[in-house]
């Protein structure tokens, strides 16, 4: 058997195996990947930078454990940003396991905040964020398109309570506020068809401010609508992940997954390159019925 033969009946075991290792490798080895920052999330950090105090935003958080890894930094990092600036926050979801995900956000943001930290040259002094005055988290409710569509009209018509059972009435951040009207911009974190129905019954039937973290293999699809300005911004993947930490100044799990990711594609590159050597140099042998040695 010579080398072609080899490479084709090669157990794809060992494929899995020699990923997994420089997977541990690069997560144990500390080193720096360059992030080259994009126009599209550029345009994402400078609107939450212009953020004042006391302003409101709406995040949705619609994305499953799935695809945490690409989308939780961002949705983490741009809510420390808010909640550091003191402003006010409403959190949604149209995931039916998004809630999850916006519970986890809250515990971690809620220790990280009570800390002295400088981002970008300004000092924020800790402080502890609180339920209903600097936050409200709505819940989850199904069928997307009628939500984004009933909140357009006032978020007490699919969420009468938050997500804790409260009246919205009675929680002070809802003082005065009835739809999107009161809030400077929406940033959907999503991992599906979402992302569209937010473009099209948000921005669509309400104009609302809208900008998009989405995963990697969403991204492409993604630009018709920032090219349009349907959307001022655009995330996609680990890379805008990583891209929004490097501008907040924040780095985390989004910068440290690029340097994994880097080597793990490079060695998946290197197995199809040899795949389609082995593969032509195999069906040429055949053609010309010899031998390659």
């Amino acid at each position: 058997m010579n080398i072609f033969d080899r490479i084709m009946s090669f157990d794809r075991r060992w494929i899995f195996l020699s990923l997994a290792i420089v997977c541990v490798v690069t997560f144990m080895w500390p080193f720096h990947v360059p992030i080259t920052l994009s126009n599209e999330v550029r345009s994402i950090y400078n609107r939450f930078d212009s953020l004042k105090e006391g302003d409101m935003i709406y995040l949705s958080v619609d994305y499953d454990p799935n695809a945490l890894a690409e989308l939780h930094p961002t949705t983490y990092v741009l809510a420390e940003m808010c909640f550091r600036k003191n402003v006010k926050v409403i959190f949604g979801t149209l995931s039916n396991l998004g809630q999850g995900m916006v519970d986890q956000v809250i515990d971690d943001i809620t220790d990280s905040v009570m800390l002295d930290k400088t981002y970008n040259g300004v000092f924020y002094e800790g402080r502890e964020i609180q339920n209903g005055i600097d936050y409200v988290f709505l819940g989850y409710k199904p069928y997307p398109a009628m939500v984004i569509q009933a909140m357009g009209l006032d978020f007490r018509v699919p969420f009468p309570t938050d997500y804790y059972g409260t009246p919205l009435d009675s929680i002070p951040i809802m003082k005065g506020v009835k739809n999107f009207d009161q809030c400077k911009l929406v940033m959907d974190m999503a991992a599906g068809n979402v992302a569209e129905m937010w473009i099209t019954y948000g921005h669509g039937n309400y104009n609302v401010p809208l900008a998009l973290a989405v995963t990697g293999v969403m991204g492409a699809d993604m630009y018709p609508y920032l090219n349009s300005g349907q959307i001022f911004g655009l995330a996609a993947g680990l890379l805008g992940s990583a891209q929004i930490e490097k501008l907040c100044d924040n780095p985390g799990r989004a910068i440290d997954g690029m340097r994994i990711q880097l080597f793990a594609h490079i060695l998946i590159i290197l197995f199809i390159i040899m795949g389609n050597i082995g593969f032509f140099v195999t069906r040429r042998r055949k053609k010309m019925g010899g031998d390659v040695r």
